[in-house]
């Protein structure tokens, strides 16, 4: 083929993927429905004129366009894998980390669900064998979540729920091309009535494979790519490389699957990426890939379509009931998932109560695209599927594929306007007034600020200042005469600004390189669970989402018992030296929050919301300041450390400003500037390690710093602090239980907690013990302590806390006066008595 002529028709695809979205917002049509139409149409047309005898002028183009090389191994090897990496790089994982349970099960249960009742209804129903029929069944059971997911944005559904439908979609493609191997394995050889339980034996084996790939893939490639972290385009290469040799490598020399090795490719890359590359390649990498992505998301659509007249060319009268059949089957399975899966996983607690408009807009939303075109192009490529299969396969798959796209993709905004879907709520039509009359308060006092700057007519000025400012009385009253709005829900309102101007500022800090990349995607998760938990729970939601940022994470049990059994101490130093980071860049933030409440929404929310709105913050700020208190006095050599760091990247940002300015006036040229601009990267690259946390020299520094331990001189506090053993518990945590049989002593190193015995309650802080007393007065433990912050202890087993205590006048006086505020006699303290050890 003439290469002028391919590189032409190539060029063209990509005015039509250019065209294709002005085209459905102009439309109100989801993408995916535009792109497909517009394959579907050049495909017709091509078919149309190289039969026609009208003119065989456009004979060579439409042999063009029908010869290209278009092979479901070209799906399958060259865009699904750039398709799956660039969304699962986009996902918010930390968010979906708390959804895993719903995604996984939905994206699993869903595919058999809707493979085993369209494959069964068609096997009853048609001359299908069963395993042909499941086969089929697992063609069809692939979804594409773009069109669901965009309309959930426009109409600010809850975000939670997006996410879930998000992840279940992605996983879902992942669980259907693995069935498809597996029932294509049975059409080919034969075997006409599989069991389920053969179909579910390698299905473990394919996911775990798929893992296990990913995860090393992605390990190579950041270290590769951290080799090369001073050269962007080299490090933009490899990453390019790295969901295809995952694919390929799962494929074809494991045998496992190869998406799942994409995606969890793409999750590892996501999760170490930004804390080992520079933040300005990180974000390049991302740009990059999301332009990778629509390209391959577009040309895997027009493609696809283009097959489509192909794949129908033999269809007859008696396929079309068929396809009703494929359809029928297809909703009802979807609707078991909708309305039996997630009320039980709702009821478990699992899930997020999802409305009935949502269910039907998520049921109707369900369409079929190139994935489900790929895998029946497969079947039809295939010389051992017997000739009837591979043309009721692809009939039926395109014909399912098109009923997707043409009846639900272009009535799906239309169900949403029935179901009430697009109207606002009354909170939310409150935020939309409360943004306009925000917005318009600044606009004008900057058109204010450059009408004086050009020296502008003044009855001009008068005129459209006189024209602005009514428009802007009426946004503000607008926003203050929401009387349908309480005044918890103005308060949530002005909180919700609050929580997005916390995201604003932080985005703006990692842009100026105040924090880095791992830092501020952490602290954006946590800004959208605020405003999340806001929208579901208001001000009692923003608190608890606030004080469970403040605890310590999922992973620091399991680092902890590393540390302590295993003596790896990487993890923990690791987790703690980014709690470190964490909290002193949110500290940084939070303080800069007030200004936006007296700036802002003082404005529209009056006075005593915004008081109330700093005394929110002001606490918020407080649980900060304690929670990185805990850990300066725990690690009072790192916090001094973690701080110069910081002070050092603010003076390279601020000195990389003053060159960018003296560059824009021209006092300085190109030469001069690149130079200044290489010395500030070489410090930066310096500045940007974080510093090396030694858990062992920190834990004796800690053991010194206690009041109760310093008569020791060195070697006995170093020989103690190898004795104790750390330990977090978050807020509410319970920590030691009644009538526990468990006999050791706990020492507050940072946090409070609360001790409860006989319906008294004593609130015990840093250098305070307990436990003790249970083990000197040789009864059951009557006292339950519960943590009221995150707090760090320090916990000694009884044959240890018995010999300190025979050495140590300081923690026998610390004893007896922990007895006397209790309201218990000493001599009832079995002090000079102790176990030989």
């Amino acid at each position: 083929m003439d290469i002028v002529l391919i590189t032409t028709i190539i060029a063209s695809l990509f005015l039509l993927i250019g065209a294709a979205e002005p085209l459905a917002a102009r439309l109100r049509l989801p993408y995916a429905v535009i792109i497909a139409c517009l394959g579907i149409m050049v495909g017709t047309a091509a078919t149309f004129f190289l039969r026609t005898e009208l003119t065989d002028a456009l004979n060579p183009v439409a042999e063009a366009i029908l010869a290209l090389p278009i092979r479901s191994n070209v799906f399958l090897y060259v865009f699904l894998p750039t398709l799956v990496f660039q969304v699962t790089l986009g996902l918010n994982l930390r968010r979906m980390a708390d959804d895993w349970v719903p995604i996984l099960v939905l994206a699993v249960v869903a595919v058999f669900v809707a493979t085993f009742v369209v494959g069964y209804a068609l096997s009853l129903i048609s001359s299908m064998t069963l395993s042909a029929a499941l086969l089929l069944g697992a063609i069809v059971s692939t979804t594409d979540p773009s069109a669901v997911v965009s309309m959930f944005r426009s109409i600010s559904a809850p975000r939670r729920l997006a996410r879930i439908i998000e992840g279940e979609s992605l996983l879902n493609d992942a669980a259907a091309i693995a069935l498809f191997g597996l029932f294509m394995e049975y059409v080919m050889a034969g075997v006409p009535d599989p069991t389920l339980e053969t179909a579910l034996a390698r299905f473990p084996m394919l996911l775990a494979g798929g893992v296990v790939v990913g995860l090393v893939a992605a390990r190579i490639a950041i270290w590769v790519m951290v080799l090369f972290a001073r050269y962007e385009l080299a490090v933009i290469s490899v990453s390019i490389a790295l969901p295809y040799l995952a694919y390929i490598v799962s494929e074809q020399s494991v045998g496992a699957s190869g998406v799942i090795a994409v995606v969890v490719a793409a999750m590892a890359l996501q999760l170490m990426g930004p804390g080992r590359l520079p933040p300005t390649i990180w974000q390049n990498l991302r740009e990059v890939w999301d332009l990778l992505a629509h390209w391959a998301g577009a040309l895997i659509f027009v493609l696809a379509a283009l097959l489509i007249p192909r794949l129908l060319e033999e269809v007859r009268l008696s396929d079309f009931g068929l396809i009703a059949v494929v359809v029928v089957a297809a909703i009802v399975a979807r609707a078991i998932i909708i309305y039996g899966l997630l009320p039980l996983l709702t009821r478990l607690g699992l899930s997020p109560v999802v409305e009935r408009p949502y269910r039907v807009a998520i049921m109707w939303g369900g369409l079929r695209g190139a994935v489900t075109l790929s895998l029946a192009l497969a079947v039809t490529e295939s010389f051992r599927v017997p000739v009837e299969v591979k043309r009721l396969v692809g009939i039926l798959a395109t014909g399912f594929t098109l009923f997707t796209l043409l009846v639900q993709g272009t009535t799906l905004r239309w169900v949403i306007t029935r179901l009430g879907l697009d109207r606002l709520s009354p909170l939310d039509n409150a935020l939309y007034n409360q943004v306009i009359a925000v917005a318009l308060q600044t606009v004008r006092e900057d058109v204010a600020a450059a009408t004086e700057n050009y020296d502008l007519t003044k009855e001009t000025v008068r005129a459209e200042a006189k024209q602005f400012g009514e428009r802007l009385n009426a946004a503000v009253k607008a926003a203050e005469d929401n009387t349908d709005i309480l005044d918890r829900d103005r308060v949530t309102l002005g909180l919700i600004a609050l929580a997005s101007a916390e995201r604003d500022t932080i985005l703006a800090r990692f842009r100026d390189r105040t924090i880095s990349s791992r830092l501020s995607e952490r602290m954006l998760s946590e800004a959208d669970a605020l405003i999340e938990a806001l929208r579901i729970g208001g001000r009692p939601g923003y608190q608890r989402a606030a004080r469970r940022g403040l605890g310590f994470g999922r992973w620091q049990r399991p680092a902890m018992f590393l540390h302590n059994r295993a003596h790896i101490s990487a993890p923990l130093a690791r987790i703690t030296a980014t709690r470190f980071g964490l909290l002193l860049s949110q500290r940084l933030i939070l303080r800069d929050l007030h200004g936006f409440i007296d700036g802002r929404i003082r404005r529209i929310h009056g006075r005593r919301v915004a008081e109330l709105l700093h005394e929110i913050l002001t606490r918020r700020i407080a649980m900060v300041d304690q929670a990185l208190e805990g850990l300066r006095l725990q690690y009072p050599g790192y916090a001094e450390e973690m701080e110069r760091r910081f002070i050092r990247r603010t003076a390279l940002r601020l000195e990389e400003r003053e060159y960018d300015a003296l560059l824009e006036d021209g006092l300085i040229g190109e030469e001069v500037h690149s130079s200044l601009m290489q010395n500030i990267a070489a410090r930066r690259d310096r500045v940007e390690k974080t510093p090396r946390l030694d858990l062992a020299m920190q834990k004796a520094a800690l053991v010194r710093q206690f009041p109760l331990f310093a008569d020791m001189d060195d070697a006995a506090s170093k020989k103690l602090a190898r004795a104790l053993v750390t330990r977090y518990v978050n807020e509410g945590e319970i920590i030691l239980r009644k009538d526990n049989g468990n006999k050791s002593v706990h020492f507050v190193a940072s946090g409070a907690v609360k001790l409860e015995v006989a319906g008294q309650t004593w609130r015990l802080g840093r250098g305070d013990m307990f436990g003790q007393m249970a083990m000197l007065m040789n009864r059951p433990r009557r006292a339950e302590v519960r943590a009221i912050a995150p707090t760090t202890l320090l916990v000694l087993d009884e044959a240890r806390f018995l010999r300190l205590l025979r050495r140590s006048k300081a923690v026998q006086a610390a004893v007896r006066e922990s007895a006397l505020r209790r309201g218990i006699p000493p001599e009832q303290l079995k002090i000079d008595v102790g176990r030989p050890g």
